[in-house]
């Protein structure tokens, strides 16, 4: 399967769809993104703005979800900043807590969760 997202206001992603191969590969047998797009806005009369996304990040850094935007410069899917004090990974465009989370071995019903009015990882119980 080939996945396309429709790019909204502001690069916004709306809508992630799934088309057959077949629909994306040429006479060549080289899989080429616009006949996706070409063959998307037919199907639906449209005229939008529809960018191939990899399941297995593949090409454009990460997964296209809804509401995650599309930065063209980077030309990568980039999720919604989870937090104001999170910094993004230009390598990766994923988003990174600015300290590391700990390592440290917890009992089975503590997990780690991230904090923003102290900027630190917290440890919290299960109920």
């Amino acid at each position: 399967m080939a996945y396309f997202a429709k790019l909204g206001t502001g690069n916004i992603i709306e809508k992630v769809i799934s088309i057959n191969n077949s629909v994306i590969t040429d006479i060549n047998g080289i899989e080429q993104e616009q006949l996706g797009v070409d063959f998307i806005n037919k199907l639906y009369n449209t005229r939008d703005v529809w960018k191939q996304t990899s399941y297995n990040r593949t090409f454009r850094k990460n997964y296209a979800g809804i509401g995650y935007q599309y930065d063209q410069t980077r030309d990568a899917f980039i999720a919604p900043k989870p937090f104001n004090s999170w910094i993004l990974n230009e390598d990766t465009c994923r988003w990174n807590a600015p300290v590391a989370m700990p390592t440290t071995e917890l009992e089975d019903n503590q997990y780690y969760s991230w904090n923003e009015s102290i900027i630190n990882w917290e440890i919290k119980t299960r109920i």
